[in-house]
């Protein structure tokens, strides 16, 4: 095979995230593997007349972005319906629903995402009766920004046949109201489901989140060319943001299958993995289906290996699972998806196939009783390099924060979801939480800090993928006065956490995540030269050309 390179990168500033390549101004490109690094000149003269050059501009190359957590299928689906991200009050939240069903007749509900808790009051989330007078002629559903909530209209309630209430799974709930109807929230997926398969792609996209099992009944070819069309939209979206991986944090057979063949077909831009989730009601004895996803499907670009589970909900809708009452309640200390016993067993099981773990675990009650569980997991079968994750850990017990680090557990942070993030409404959270607990409420420095490893996402849709955005989050978070911790970090730090620990996680490291000859090709080109930039304007950068598998994803016109 000619070793002229199919793509030299010169004049850049390059950050390797690799200590041999230190210094290098230039890269080169042979296939989908990086072929050499070294001076501008060096990597000149190894170029032949089909080498695509490509200066640089003295702009920040680095690894390409790892997005650790996303619900890719959601997400990219997302990006077609109404975004009510800022709307507020019930005359706005109306202008923007009208000439979206307007445009969108043959809806059967007409859905919208982004939707803030407080979006029509401060203390007090939406009823059926405000969303009737919304959308008084159609069936109306609006998504909370951290898709732990549905709010629906009557019309859509009674289309999905949950106006009277229903039976739900542990952790989910049909709120009803005094008129002994349902009010129109719905927690959790086990409450939403009946309106989510009402949609455009009929709950499919988030099937693999709320059981995890593929989509009934099986989708028609149309359908899987539409969900194929949705992910391709999804995965361009991506690939300008700089992102050559995803770690998803839902899934089943049939989105593994929709990537694959996406693959095939030249579509997929990014490489996946996706887990499987195991549900509370799920018998232990499933997850031979895990084994089963992580042995079919262990190739580059597609790929298994981890078993996704819920603890909690959410801080906003009192899910999140608590060490004592929320503020102003006596009751309410979230709701317990996984018994103790049952997560204990659950985890044993899992390290014990050799797969990784990876629980959402918001409140301090569920990070302490997913650190419970590892410690379980080890006792019985003894500590491995197993590199299982915490997703969110939104607050954390001040004593449990140095047990991450003791049982070598992963903190999963995403940065654009903290109060002082600059993305949602600073005040949102703070009234969920006793005054203690705030110091260590999205305590990223701390847990840095006490030696865990950290790495860094979005969660996208709850909020989006764009990464400079999330960037800004972590470099530049907002003063909310002295209760609350600093929690800012450097910029190698979060770069870091974005790129070479991402890849880290997922057992990858010599694989991608640095600049490095050998590595796969995955390398993305900025506008600016991060370095030098005012970190509060990091969002002054922008991507001009995303590379992943040595193929060109993304490029800026």
């Amino acid at each position: 095979m000619s070793q002229t390179p199919d793509i030299v990168i010169l004049n850049g500033a390059l950050i390797t995230f690799d200590p041999a390549t230190t210094g290098a101004t230039a890269l080169a490109i042979q296939g989908n593997r990086i072929s050499a690094l070294g001076t501008d000149s060096e990597m000149r003269a190894l170029s032949g007349p089909q080498t695509r050059i490509i200066d640089a501009a003295s702009a920040t190359v680095l690894p390409g972005f790892i997005d650790s957590h996303v619900h890719l299928f959601c997400g990219s689906v997302e990006l077609g319906y109404l975004n009510l991200h800022a709307v507020a009050g019930l005359e706005a939240l109306g202008a923007a629903v009208a000439p979206y069903a307007e445009a969108h007749p043959d809806d059967a509900v007409v859905f919208a995402v982004q939707a803030d808790y407080a979006i029509l009051h401060p203390n007090k989330t939406p009823t059926r009766h405000e969303l009737d007078r919304v959308c008084p002629d159609r069936p109306f559903a609006m998504f909370a920004p951290d898709h732990h909530t549905v709010w629906a209209n009557t019309a859509a309630l009674e289309l999905a046949g949950i106006l009277h209430g229903g039976e739900t799974p542990a952790g989910c709930a049909i709120v009803m109201g005094s008129d002994g109807l349902a009010s129109g929230e719905l927690r959790e997926p086990g409450a939403y489901a009946a309106i989510l398969a009402l949609t455009r792609h009929g709950g499919r996209d988030l099937a693999g989140l709320i059981n995890g099992k593929n989509p009934e009944p099986t989708p028609s070819l149309q359908d899987r060319a539409k969900d194929k069309a949705a992910l391709a939209r999804g995965m361009k979206h991506c690939a300008a943001q700089g992102i050559t991986g995803l770690q998803c944090m839902d899934g089943n057979f049939y989105q593994l299958e929709l990537l694959s063949e996406m693959e095939a077909e030249g579509t997929l831009l990014c490489r996946t993995s996706i887990p499987f989730h195991l549900r509370p009601e799920d018998p232990l004895d499933r997850l031979s289906e895990a084994a089963e996803m992580d042995m079919r499907y262990a190739a580059d670009m597609v790929y298994s290996g981890t078993v996704k589970m819920f603890v909690d909900g959410v801080i906003e809708g009192q899910t999140a699972l608590m060490l004592q009452p929320y503020p102003d309640t006596d009751d309410t200390w979230g709701d317990p998806v996984f018994s103790a016993e049952h997560l204990n067993a659950a985890c044993a099981r899992i390290d014990a196939m050799g797969l990784q773990i990876a629980v959402h675990a918001i409140g301090d009650g569920g990070v302490r009783r997913t650190l419970d569980a590892y410690q379980a997991a080890f006792e019985q079968n003894g500590k491995r390099d197993s590199r299982h994750r915490i997703e969110h850990l939104e607050t954390v017990h001040p004593e449990d924060i140095n047990r991450i680090a003791d049982l070598g557990a992963v903190a999963s942070i995403q940065p654009g979801h903290a109060p002082f993030g600059g993305i949602f409404p600073p005040a949102g959270v703070q009234k969920y939480l006793h005054d203690h607990q705030i110091p260590t409420a999205y305590p990223w420095t701390q847990i840095r800090d006490s030696g865990a490893p950290v790495i860094f996402s979005t969660d996208w849709p709850v909020i989006g993928v764009e990464v400079m955005t999330t960037l800004k989050a972590a470099l530049a978070p907002l003063d909310l006065g002295p209760l609350w911790v600093d929690q800012t970090q450097t910029l190698m730090q979060t770069l870091a956490s974005y790129t070479r620990d991402n890849a880290w996680v997922e057992f990858r490291e010599d694989q991608k995540g640095r600049l490095a000859v050998g590595l796969l090709a995955d390398v993305v080109v900025l506008s600016h030269d991060l370095t030098k930039l005012d970190l509060s304007g990091i969002t002054d950068a922008s991507v001009r050309m995303t590379i992943c598998n040595g193929r060109i994803t993304f490029e800026a016109r």
